[in-house]
């Protein structure tokens, strides 16, 4: 018995194993952003002293926010991901962001964000984002917020600020709007804290 060429075979394994394997993640039809319900006018800005200034640094997060993906609280000990519910960036970066425009445009502080914030200011604003998801039991959207506010003298105050919309179906759509809703009441939460300190 004669066996067939593995250089003639190599092109039609490969044929068929494409088929069951995809080098690149299937997208959605859309990905979910943050968008601040205020933003600074176009041409806006000011200039400050460092003392006068706030730096807006990246959350932590945990595992669970550490991804694209949307986590879904099950119950107590599981969490699984909403399907078809993708973030243009990890959620802490998002909200970093979110944070940063509401401060500035809420308060009198001029505001620093990006990579490096902290050069040019002397309060940095930093914390850990704690979730940021679906709670399938109580279907609703959860936003929480632990922030530490660390002044030049090396005064520190924290506070937890938390978010949640009920009534949201498991979907992709729903849960992201519901998502931004969250957030931008927590970030105003937070800059009416930051305003007053």
């Amino acid at each position: 018995m004669k066996l067939a060429n593995p250089i003639l075979l190599a092109p039609l394994a490969a044929f068929t194993l494409a088929g069951c394997v995809s080098l690149t993640p299937d997208l959605p039809e859309s990905m979910l952003v943050l968008t601040p319900t205020a933003q600074a006018p176009a041409g806006s800005g000011g200039a400050a002293t460092a003392a006068e200034a706030i730096a807006v640094l990246e959350p932590e997060a945990p595992a669970k926010l550490n991804v694209l993906r949307v986590p879904v609280q099950v119950d107590a000990s599981n969490i699984a991901y909403l399907k078809d519910a993708l973030w243009v960036e990890k959620p802490a970066r998002l909200f970093r962001r979110l944070l940063a425009e509401t401060i500035r445009v809420k308060s009198s502080k001029m505001v620093v964000d990006g990579d490096e914030p902290g050069l040019a200011a002397d309060t940095r604003l930093r914390g850990t984002l704690l979730d940021f998801g679906y709670d399938a039991q109580a279907q609703a959207a959860v936003v929480r917020y632990d922030a530490v506010r660390v002044s030049k003298d090396g005064a520190v105050e924290t506070r937890r600020f938390e978010s949640v919309v009920p009534g949201v179906s498991a979907e992709a759509g729903p849960v992201g709007r519901a998502l931004n809703e969250a957030a931008n009441e927590v970030a105003g939460e937070v800059a009416d804290w930051v305003a007053g300190g």
